[in-house]
């Protein structure tokens, strides 16, 4: 089964299919100590780089949706990434059976406002193409990923638990009325 990965165009931002020759910027991000800071517990290795990169091209091929990579215009290399994917994390179905949304920024992308266009580009196509539930879990520090998940229409589901740190979860039913 092959499935094309749509490109989508916004002001400042392309949001792309990642290519092999994306995966040295890739593991650079995920090795930045701030990019991780509310995701994991240690800057990624480039072995576990590297299997979260293959997981991408996974998702566009058996759900026909996954994450993009996030380029700025006029910048040489990705941004960071956005998009759905299923995590599977033991959260239980209400969580669990259902797209996550997630994205991520190299931090010289923060604070310009690029988080909100990339997310915003990433719902309305999967409101126009996909639809339904999608769920995502939030740091309850990472205060800038908490305010993209409401003004994107997420409501909060419950607080839990994963590894070591306490997230939250949310979800969304469509798009903000």
């Amino acid at each position: 089964m092959s499935r094309s990965i749509p490109t989508i165009n916004t002001h400042r931002l392309t949001l792309r299919g990642m290519r092999a020759e994306d995966f040295n910027r890739f593991a650079e991000i995920w090795a930045m100590p701030e990019v991780v800071r509310y995701i994991d517990t240690a800057p990624w290795s480039r072995s576990k780089a590297w299997d979260a990169f293959l997981r991408q091209a996974g998702h566009w091929q058996i759900t026909g949706f996954g994450q993009w990579a996030i380029n700025r215009h006029r910048a040489p290399d990705m941004s960071g990434q956005v998009g759905f994917f299923f995590a599977k994390r033991g959260l239980g179905p209400e969580f669990d059976d259902f797209p996550e949304a997630g994205w991520v920024l190299a931090p010289d992308a923060h604070g310009q406002g690029y988080g909100m266009e990339a997310v915003k580009a990433a719902h309305d196509w999967f409101d126009r193409v996909v639809t339904g539930r999608l769920v995502c879990m939030i740091d309850p520090q990472n205060t800038r990923s908490l305010l993209i998940a409401e003004q994107m229409g997420y409501r909060h589901m419950r607080d839990d638990e994963v590894g070591d740190g306490a997230v939250k979860l949310f979800e969304r039913n469509g798009p903000p009325q």
